[in-house]
């Protein structure tokens, strides 16, 4: 794992509390809002998930689908996730920073060109979504070069033989996808995830690789997150931010929406007392 990301985790779990995750699709609606809006939530946020723009994002729902249709119709480069990731780190040099995004974009760059601008610009990790562990290979060995953990996902129909798979071939943390579907469906019944991430987090000890588990999809409002944060070490939060820009008007009241639900996304994590979930 990343220095970073251990040194977060450790500050989280000293604090009786989990990471706030966050993230945002590079570009969206255009890169120098979307440069305002990343900054915005890397201010509330321990780690940042920064979306690379594609045509076909197949693991993700229609919030999320038309912000890279968004991100992508304003012209935005992969170079340009590379710069907004640069103004991120340079502003918040203890961040969390997360890429994620599918094999096409690193492919066609090639991974090697890809993990070093990735690193260069301050990324700590990338997260693949279809690049499954079995695959690892053509990728794996230039996100060791470059310093960069490769965050992989599990979900509720993964077996235990899949889990100790994840937690020998990832590094970072363990994305918990929280239903089986795609981003900002509704979240499923919270004793059920919890039942799972314990599971997980027992697995991964027992491995020898104890790896922080961070639940996603699905997580709406303060409440949800709160539920989750009093078991999870993290909680990723992502279509509930895309649909403000959807939602908003100008750039300045993308920009407050942004800021107001990550001040209560924030709250709502920070004040959950870890282990007192019901």
């Amino acid at each position: 794992m990343s220095r970073r990301l251990t040194d977060l985790f450790a500050r989280c779990k000293a604090d009786s509390r989990a990471a706030l995750v966050g993230y945002l699709t590079a570009g969206d609606p255009d890169v120098a809002t979307s440069r305002a809006l990343l900054l915005a939530l890397a201010d509330k946020s321990d780690i940042l998930e920064i979306g690379m723009p594609f045509s076909d994002p197949m693991a993700d729902g229609p919030v999320i689908q038309a912000a890279s249709e968004r991100a992508l119709a304003a012209g935005t480069h992969i170079n340009d996730v590379f710069a907004l990731t640069r103004t991120v780190r340079d502003a918040y040099p203890d961040l969390g920073i997360v890429l994620m995004g599918y094999a096409n974009v690193p492919y066609a760059m090639g991974f090697d060109i890809f993990a070093e601008k990735a690193s260069a610009a301050g990324a700590d990790a990338v997260l693949i979504v279809d690049i499954p562990p079995e695959e690892g290979h053509i990728c794996d060995a230039a996100f060791k070069v470059h310093e960069l953990d490769r965050i992989l996902l599990l979900s509720p129909t993964s077996t235990d033989e899949r889990i100790r798979l994840a937690c020998d071939s990832g590094s970072g943390f363990i994305y918990y996808v929280s239903l089986t579907g795609i981003t900002g469906a509704d979240m499923g019944d919270v004793r059920l995830i919890q039942q799972k991430v314990a599971h997980i987090q027992a697995i991964s000890a027992a491995a020898g690789n104890q790896m922080p588990v961070c639940v996603g999809f699905g997580v709406k409002t303060p409440a949800q997150a709160a539920q989750v944060a009093r078991f999870a070490d993290g909680v990723v939060v992502g279509s509930h931010f895309v649909a403000r820009i959807a939602d908003s008007g100008s750039s300045d009241e993308t920009l407050a929406a942004i800021t107001a639900s990550a001040n209560h996304m924030r709250r709502a994590v920070q004040t959950a007392t870890a282990g007192t979930a019901s």
